[in-house]
């Protein structure tokens, strides 16, 4: 099975081979090296953490990243003396994994071929290997437990779209599910669902959403006004800010910013936030068809003229979806006008922001849910319905400032996934 499955990964890297290599090309970044695809690095990467033991976490993106940097953090504050390294399957969450104080290391993961594991786990040789969510790669998994090297997986979910395609698989997956530690699953149902396709049920336990443990963020007026001033927005002005958005989305948000600007009681402003940048071309030519005014983030200038009412900041930068979101007296959370599935909705809870998200959330399920019955957040089922209950929201604030405090008081209630996790991690650190 697994020569069979090197070899259809070998017949997909010669055409996957040229995409890299043009991407290299175009973005001129090291991140989208071929060589580290196929498990070569440079061995002074590793070096550096001399006789340290280390711990591997692997996460696929952004958001699967900053729920690893969340246990990244707390295995670095009880277990001081471990290196700890990240890997990462897309150059957007490595960037993320690079910015985190608490990661010695990060790198693309390479591709699942044996031999390029083989080549990784030999030069890194981990004490443990952590992976978040559901990244469950037949060979790395394989290789780790041929050398007795526990695994664990955490925030682990089962979506509505993956698990009918994973229990059809289920008699290759067993083997591969036996092979775990321990499985820390976000709710019930996905414990359920784990154990449907064959993880040992002595081995799983719902240990939460690990998004509830992000750190609330308390950011003052003062702080506010100084980001207000650094993204040129004027005070007077009610804020919009849709981050994290796909194709076919921003085209529908702007339909629906022409009009509710007319139904609203304050001049209103559009901070659009693309979840992938490079898209940026795409979004401007939309903005340029609307026929509506736009600034590129990148252009701003410390003393330049504030953006205007009715005018759209478009951000081609990374990194700001939270100081974003912060400026924002009401959130729209992507990647949910599409099916795509959404992105992280608690984000703006953190903030006490007020948040508006689209029917396709299949990926935060729960969380949407808890957010609609705690009065966190609305539901929308189409741009029409965007319009409806966005211009309602804009002409009713202090509405909008209690559903933020819902969202703060849902983070709340729901913490305490980190230290359910770490019990199983503690299991396997000096041992």
């Amino acid at each position: 099975m697994y020569l069979l499955y090197d070899f259809l990964l070998i017949l997909a890297a010669f055409f996957l081979l040229p995409f890299f290599s043009l991407q290299r090309i175009v973005t001129r970044q090291e991140s989208g090296g071929i060589r580290e695809r196929l498990g070569y690095y440079k061995n002074k990467k590793i070096e550096i953490w001399g006789e340290k033991k280390i711990v591997w976490i692997h996460a696929a993106s952004v958001g699967e990243t900053r729920v690893a940097l969340l246990l990244a953090r707390r295995i670095k504050e009880d277990y001081p003396d471990y290196a700890l390294l990240v890997t990462n399957m897309t150059k957007t969450g490595l960037a993320t994994a690079r910015q985190s104080e608490f990661v010695d290391l990060s790198i693309l993961f390479p591709v699942d071929l044996s031999f390029s594991i083989r080549r990784l786990l030999n030069l890194v040789r981990p004490e443990l290997i952590i992976i978040v969510e559901t990244e469950i790669w037949p060979n790395f998994i394989r290789q780790a437990a041929l050398r007795d090297i526990p695994l664990i997986l955490i925030n682990g979910r089962l979506s509505d779209r993956s698990f009918p395609r994973y229990r059809f698989l289920r008699f290759l997956l067993r083997p591969m599910l036996e092979s775990f530690s321990a499985f820390c699953m976000q709710s019930q149902e996905d414990t359920e669902r784990i154990a449907v396709l064959g993880a040992p049920g002595g081995k799983i336990e719902n240990t939460g959403n690990l998004k509830f443990d992000f750190q609330l963020k308390d950011v003052t007026e003062a702080e506010v006004k100084r980001r207000k001033k650094q993204y040129r927005l004027p005070e007077d002005v009610a804020i919009l800010v849709a981050g994290s958005t796909h194709d076919g989305e921003e085209k529908q948000l702007l339909e629906a910013y022409r009009q509710i600007a007319s139904k609203v009681d304050r001049a209103l402003l559009l901070v659009l936030i693309p979840r992938h940048p490079e898209r940026k071309r795409d979004v401007q030519a939309l903005l340029k068809d609307s026929g509506l005014r736009y600034r590129l983030r990148s252009s701003l200038q410390v003393d330049g003229e504030l953006l205007s009412p009715g005018e759209v900041l478009l951000v081609d930068t990374m990194g700001e979806v939270l100081d974003l979101y912060s400026t924002a007296d009401l959130v729209f959370v992507g990647g949910s006008l599409v099916p795509v599935g959404g992105h992280n909705l608690l984000e703006a809870a953190l903030l006490a922001k007020p948040v508006l998200f689209g029917p396709y959330v299949q990926n935060f399920k729960e969380i949407s849910a808890k957010l609609i019955r705690s009065g966190a957040g609305i539901k929308v089922a189409n741009q029409n319905d965007l319009v409806r209950k966005m211009t309602i929201m804009f002409n009713d604030p202090a509405r909008c400032r209690a559903m933020g405090e819902a969202g703060r008081s849902l983070i709340v209630e729901n913490a305490g996934a980190t230290e359910r996790t770490m019990r199983h991690v503690a299991r396997y650190m000096n041992s």
